[in-house]
């Protein structure tokens, strides 16, 4: 559908003119001054609105003003004889994307209204990306109700609204930059950037460089001036992730930008102010790290304003159903798949399990589950036996099949549930495969080295 521009002009011959140069690109209405602007503007929806300054009755700078106070904002471009600085200036403050000066250049104007409606189509995009990271990074986007998970939740929206610096602290795949990003998204940075960093992935001697940035010839190979996250996170939110692994040199550049607010480019003397809130993370214990002297203490007191204390998924069980059930959702919807049941056995087998990766690992699992397995259930004979009693006999006892033996291997585990297949299918080695999710050659090659399982011998 052709975008629509509004021509508002009370010279006859310029808004024919200028109909007859756009009309087969866009689709064109006219106004001779700005009450009838103002009726078209009532009954249609406009994406630019081009308008001559001085008109009989009411100037151009009053259609502005109406245009801009529209529901769906048009692009306002003011036109004018009386080409000046001053014009221009009030145009623009008025909320025109642009001036020009008549007689009106048509290839300048083109390429004005396509800059224009460029404009339009990013803003419009950065308002819905907005709106999905405001629904994805709300409180009631976060899944869990666990008390130690509404803990944490109760302190993001303490912390949240501040300006404080806060560590959250957890075990790898806790879910710290999810966290990270909702202390952002429910901030008063939530328009301005999120620039997460993983220290870890970089080498020492280009972290600096990363987070600081660095002026041209600073060291070999610095050809041009390189602005670094700090600045690229001004006004926004600068998530340190990994913040344990920063080196000494580091350390003592990021303590004095949270005492002073201000660093210095490597190769400069002159010290940058930006305004960035800091969120970090880690996943080692930085108090044992300070006491070891493998982290600043002092910088430890400036990092730890507020910290937040994120428990690993095996702290939080109760919220393994609601977990698996919304990332099963989740990855179905995305791959346009059918969603897939975990049968009570299924549920009660993976609850045992320890979740050594946490959130990440469990994402993990819903994906492979809801791409590879056929059928619309997944139960306990359909799991990777490293899931069967989650290496803890005693939480493993009252599983089918399972021996309560304190010293459970996963051999053990992967021999009872090939025996519980073949017996659940009447020793038929295809139906045992399907049942167990693998391929009756595996089925068979496995019966070759345990012969004892085969029910029908």
């Amino acid at each position: 559908m052709p975008a629509t521009i509004l021509i508002v002009d009370d010279e006859k011959n310029t808004r024919e003119g200028l109909e007859l140069a756009l009309e087969e690109t866009y689709e064109v209405y006219m106004a001779s001054g700005a009450e009838e602007a103002f009726n078209l503007m009532d009954a249609e929806t406009f994406d630019v609105i081009l308008t001559d300054l001085r008109m009989a009755g009411k100037s151009g700078l009053k259609v502005i003003d109406r245009a801009i106070k529209l529901p769906n904002r048009p692009i306002c471009i003011m036109m004018t004889a009386y080409g000046n600085v001053e014009t221009a200036v009030e145009a623009m403050r008025r909320g025109a994307f642009d001036f020009l000066t008549k007689p009106v250049s048509l290839e300048k104007l083109e390429l004005l209204i396509k800059r224009a409606l460029q404009s339009r189509r990013i803003e419009a995009e950065n308002v819905v990306l907005h709106e999905r990271l405001d629904k994805k990074y709300s409180f009631d986007g976060i899944v869990g109700n666990s008390p130690r998970w509404i803990d944490v939740l109760d302190k993001v929206k303490l912390v949240a609204p501040s300006k404080a610096t806060v560590l959250l602290e957890g075990e790898t795949g806790t879910g710290k930059e999810l966290i990270a990003q909702s202390i952002h998204q429910n901030s008063s940075r939530a328009r301005q950037a999120f620039v997460p960093v993983h220290c870890a992935a970089l080498a020492a001697n280009l972290l600096e460089s990363e987070l600081f940035g660095h002026e041209k010839g600073a060291y070999t190979g610095a050809t041009e001036r390189r602005i670094g996250r700090f600045e690229a996170a001004d006004g926004g939110t600068l998530f340190l992730d990994e913040i344990g692994e920063i080196d000494a040199s580091t350390q003592v550049k990021l303590l004095r930008f949270l005492e002073t607010r201000s660093f210095e480019r490597l190769g400069s003397s002159k010290p940058v102010k930006v305004d960035v809130r800091l969120v970090c993370a880690t996943n080692r214990n930085l108090a044992e790290m300070a006491q070891r002297k493998e982290f600043r203490e002092d910088l430890l007191y400036r990092l730890n304003v507020v910290t937040i204390h994120l428990p690993p998924l095996r702290k939080r069980k109760e919220d393994l159903p609601v977990l698996l059930n919304h990332y099963i959702d989740y990855f179905a919807k995305e791959n346009e798949l059918p969603r897939i049941e975990l049968t009570a056995g299924a549920l009660r087998a993976l609850k045992t399990y320890r979740w050594p990766g946490n959130i990440r690992e469990l994402r993990n699992f819903c994906e492979n589950t809801v791409v590879l397995k056929r059928g619309s259930q997944v139960t306990e004979h359909d799991l990777d036996p490293k899931y069967l009693g989650g290496g803890d006999p005693a939480a493993a006892e009252d599983l089918p099949g399972f021996d309560s033996s304190p010293t459970l291997s996963r051999e053990a585990n992967e021999k009872r549930l090939l025996r519980n297949a073949l017996i659940k299918a009447n020793g038929n080695r295809t139906n045992a495969a399907k049942l167990m999710g693998i391929s009756r050659r595996t089925l068979h090659r496995k019966l070759l080295q345990w012969p004892e399982l085969d029910v029908a011998h």
